[in-house]
């Protein structure tokens, strides 16, 4: 036991002769998680799903980006569309907006402002999760939204894959 207590010690001293080595390692590896976590985010695979029930069975990626910008809100084969949204610290959010509209959530944010604000639409309604929105599209064939691809089941029918 003696024997070991020098090593003990000399491990000890080591790491407290070269804290900015030991910072440096510690910031590389906090990057290489925070990187990580970017690059999957950014392939979230999201899916624009309607009710079983919708008359709609396939969108474009053009006239989805028409609906959750406020330009139309008819149904492709007819009906008005009532949108739902997920929160806007949700990563699948992000990921919708830029795949589909091509604009930022502030870009978007503003647009549906403007609408608001001139009278001529009413954004989505933002829900707190894939799985509520998806429970509300199942039983109502006019409401549309979106949810990450690996939350789709046979209660919805997928319009949309945005990969």
């Amino acid at each position: 036991m003696v024997e070991m207590q020098p090593c003990f010690v000399s491990v000890t001293t080591v790491y407290f002769e070269n804290p900015g080595s030991i910072m440096k390692k510690l910031h590389s590896i906090a990057s290489v998680i925070f990187l990580l976590g970017i690059s999957h985010v950014a392939q979230a695979q999201i899916a624009i799903v309607a009710s079983q029930k919708s008359t709609a069975n396939a969108i474009t990626a053009e006239q989805a980006s028409a609906l959750f910008l406020g330009k139309s809100d008819q149904l492709p084969g007819g009906g008005s569309a009532l949108l739902l949204d997920l929160p806007e610290s949700s990563p699948a959010r992000d990921t919708f907006y830029s795949k589909v509209t091509g604009k930022s959530q502030s870009q978007v944010k503003a647009s549906w402002a403007r609408l608001v604000f001139s009278g001529k639409g009413t954004p989505p309604k933002e829900l707190p999760n894939s799985a509520e929105v998806k429970r509300l599209v199942a039983a109502n064939p006019n409401l549309i939204g979106y949810v990450e691809k690996g939350a789709v089941d046979g209660s919805v029918k997928v319009l949309l894959s945005v990969e």
